[in-house]
C-alpha cells in the first residue's frame, strides 16, 4: 500500500494533473478557434442566412481534410511551428498545439450540425423582425443550439483525452508518458494498469458531466 501511495503521489497525480490541463486548454481553445469556420459553414449553406456555395464547398473541404489527418503524423508535422509558438516542441505545453488544431475542424462540424437541428420558425421569426445575421447567430441560434453543443463538447472532450495520451507517445507528458516510460519500457504492467483505470475513470466523469449539464439546460 505504501508502494503505491508513493507512485501515485510521485508519478501518476503529477500525470493526471498534466493530462487535464493539456486537454482542457485544447478543448477550450479548439472550442474558439473552430467557432467562426463553424459559424460560417451555416451562414454560407445553402439553407443558411447567406448562401454561397463557393465559400461552403471551399471551407467545407479544408475542415474535412484537416479532419482525417491521423493525429500522430500531425504532431510530428507541427513540431516545427509548435516550436515557434510555444518555444518547445515536446512537453505539456507544447503537446497542447497540435492537441487544438487536431480538435478545431471537430469543433467547426459540431456547430454547423447543432445550428442546423434547429427549427427554422425559430429563425425565421427574427429575420422577419430586421435582426442582423450576427444577432440571429448569437441571440438565437447560439442559445438554442446550446444542449446539443454541450453534448458534443463532452464527445470530443472524450477524444482529446485520448488524443492527450497518444502525445505521451512522442514526449508529451501525461498519463500516456507515464504508461509508455514506466509501464512499457521499464516492464511495470502494474503502472500500465493504473494509467489506464485513471484514463477510464476520467472519461467517465467527463461523461457523467456531460449528461448532467444537457439535461439542465434541455428544462
Amino acid at each position: 500500500m505504501d508502494a503505491f501511495l508513493t507512485l501515485f503521489e510521485t508519478i501518476l497525480l503529477p500525470a493526471i494533473y498534466q493530462t487535464l490541463y493539456m486537454s482542457l486548454t485544447a478543448t477550450l481553445l479548439a472550442f474558439l478557434l473552430g467557432l467562426i469556420p463553424g459559424i460560417v459553414l451555416v451562414l454560407s449553406d445553402s439553407n443558411g442566412l447567406s448562401p454561397n456555395k463557393t465559400l461552403y464547398t471551399t471551407l467545407d473541404f479544408i475542415i474535412n481534410t484537416l479532419r482525417s489527418f491521423p493525429f500522430i503524423i500531425l504532431i510530428i508535422v507541427l513540431f516545427p511551428f509548435t516550436k515557434l509558438l510555444v518555444g518547445q516542441s515536446i512537453g505539456t505545453t507544447a503537446a497542447i498545439v497540435p492537441l487544438t488544431i487536431g480538435t478545431a475542424p471537430f469543433f467547426a462540424k459540431l456547430i454547423e450540425s447543432a445550428f442546423k437541428e434547429i427549427d427554422r420558425g425559430i429563425i425565421e421569426a427574427p429575420k422577419s423582425y430586421g435582426a442582423t445575421n450576427l444577432q440571429i447567430v448569437f441571440r438565437v441560434m447560439f442559445p438554442e443550439a446550446l444542449p446539443s453543443l454541450v453534448s458534443g463538447i463532452t464527445l470530443i472532450l472524450i477524444v482529446v483525452v485520448g488524443f492527450s495520451a497518444m502525445a505521451g507517445t512522442v514526449g508529451g507528458g501525461g498519463l500516456g508518458d507515464v504508461a509508455i516510460r514506466y509501464g512499457y519500457h521499464r516492464f511495470r504492467p502494474d503502472v500500465l494498469a493504473y494509467t489506464v483505470i485513471i484514463l477510464v475513470l476520467m472519461v467517465q466523469g467527463f461523461q457523467l458531466l456531460g449528461n448532467l449539464l444537457y439535461k439542465l439546460l434541455k428544462k
